[in-house]
């Protein structure tokens, strides 16, 4: 497990390609500024030992293309993206055990098209 990762910031006209091209598992964060619960993910998420190569923040207040597209409805949100696959959403708390839990179900299932 990596205990700090590669963290990229993305938006509605860089997402897709880096997401193609970025080899391993990335998991995408939703957030605001304006949301408690996102500061606090902001903060945490970087510190978690996680299976993961890297942590996407998407700012959604400034990106709602892909808002709409990953059909975000709460804020923050986890999405997977491995080696270019989409592996949905992952519905955990903001604890490490939860979400690596959560990453390795999500990556048993099949992938589809990135949204």
């Amino acid at each position: 497990m990596i205990s700090r990762m590669e963290q990229i910031d993305l938006d509605d006209g860089t997402a897709d390609r880096f997401l193609l091209d970025a080899p391993g598992i990335s998991l995408l964060v939703f957030t605001s500024a304006t949301c408690a619960d996102c500061k606090l993910a902001r903060e945490q998420l970087p510190d978690m030992a996680l299976p993961l190569e890297r942590l996407c923040w998407i700012d959604a207040g400034r990106n709602g293309g892909l808002v709409e597209r990953y059909e975000v409805f709460h804020l923050p949100a986890l999405h997977l993206v491995r080696d270019g696959a989409y592996y949905g959403p992952v519905q955990a708390q903001l604890a490490a055990w939860d979400i690596a839990r959560q990453v390795a179900l999500a990556l048993d299932s099949y992938p589809a098209e990135l949204p």
